[in-house]
């Protein structure tokens, strides 16, 4: 199965790219660009990685990124993830960006969105690996915030395919940003919204709801309501699920509580994502790998992983099939 899994096609709807800064890359940039941090060694760094909820793990989230200043960096970050993708045969992924944690630091947007960019494009020419580019808002800053840096994303409207929102979900419902997801909307952006990690199921209702989502990231607290279950399979509404991060978080005590595979056998459009892969233990393959232990899967319920991912992509109904079509040739042969 381990074979199986590591040459499945896969996409990933569900990487933060800040979270994919590797302990070795953050020494490196910080030696470059002579930014103290508080490590000596990049093991000193992974020995912070215990996180006992979402808070903990922002808290080191929001440090590490103060090595990030110039576009050489996001492109050398986003570049170091894209090889990663090889790796795990991520043929298309749809990245997510924090530019409140950058511009906050006085860094520019353009510089970050730039860099970031510049990565996705030569992954496309020299890996042949696709992408969209989505831009978060932090959900613990104010709506102003999230407006101002709506402003800022407009003159790179053909970079960006959608906007979502992150950060703690725990006192920052949905409501809170429904006002700046509308003009979002209206600017022609998709929508997506962490919702049913740490926070109720009716997070996931409202972000459907308020700020017109196209999917959930997370969504895994949806069981609690079980007519919210209904619709979503009736609806097809797509959740990124994250199963190294929700475990690493403590959202599920371990990997055999996770309620992933029950809810890929009910009918609801899961995928699997690696969240922040440098902070949670793992990249796709892993993702794929730790619930395939945890939970005895077939190979067609691990390829219905990856055409999940597919249909709920935010690409072409020509590249949809051409994925389709690489996926069900892999599983057929």
């Amino acid at each position: 199965m381990k074979e199986f899994i590591c040459g499945l096609p896969k996409v990933e709807l569900h990487l933060h790219i800040e979270g994919s800064l590797e302990p070795e890359l953050m020494f490196e940039l910080a030696k470059r660009n002579q930014v103290a941090i508080p490590y000596n060694t990049p093991q000193e760094v992974r020995d912070a990685y215990e996180f006992h909820n979402l808070q903990s793990f922002l808290d080191i989230y929001y440090q590490g990124a103060n090595v990030l200043i110039h576009e050489q960096d996001f492109f050398d970050l986003t570049w170091a993830y894209l090889l990663r993708c090889r790796e795990d045969n991520v043929l298309h992924t749809e990245i997510f960006f924090d530019p409140q944690t950058h511009t906050s630091r006085g860094i520019e947007f353009d510089i970050v969105i730039c860099g970031i960019h510049r990565a996705l494009v030569q992954a496309q020419h020299e890996l042949g690996i696709t992408s969209q580019l989505i831009m978060c808002f932090l959900r613990h800053l104010d709506e102003a915030s999230a407006f101002e840096t709506l402003e800022q994303a407009l003159p790179h409207k053909d970079k960006i395919i959608a906007v979502g929102l992150d950060s703690s979900e725990q006192g920052h419902p949905p409501k809170k940003f429904e006002n700046v997801f509308q003009k979002a909307l209206t600017e022609g952006f998709l929508t997506v919204a962490h919702a049913g990690e740490e926070g109720p199921a009716k997070n996931i209702d409202d972000a459907l709801a308020l700020l017109g989502t196209a999917r959930i990231d997370h969504g895994v607290r949806c069981v609690e309501d079980e007519a919210l279950v209904g619709r979503l399979i009736e609806d097809k509404v797509p959740l990124t699920v994250c199963p190294l991060s929700n475990t690493k978080l403590k959202v599920f005590e371990d990997m055999e509580q996770h309620n992933v595979v029950e809810l890929l056998r009910r009918g609801v459009c899961v995928t699997l994502n690696s969240d922040d892969p440098a902070y949670f233990g793992g990249y796709m393959n892993a993702n794929f790998l730790a619930v395939a232990n945890a939970h005895p899967m077939s190979k067609e319920e691990l390829a219905q992983f990856t055409l999940n991912a597919i249909e709920a992509s935010f690409i072409s109904e020509s590249e949809k099939l051409r994925l389709q079509k690489e996926t069900l040739t892999y599983l057929t042969q």
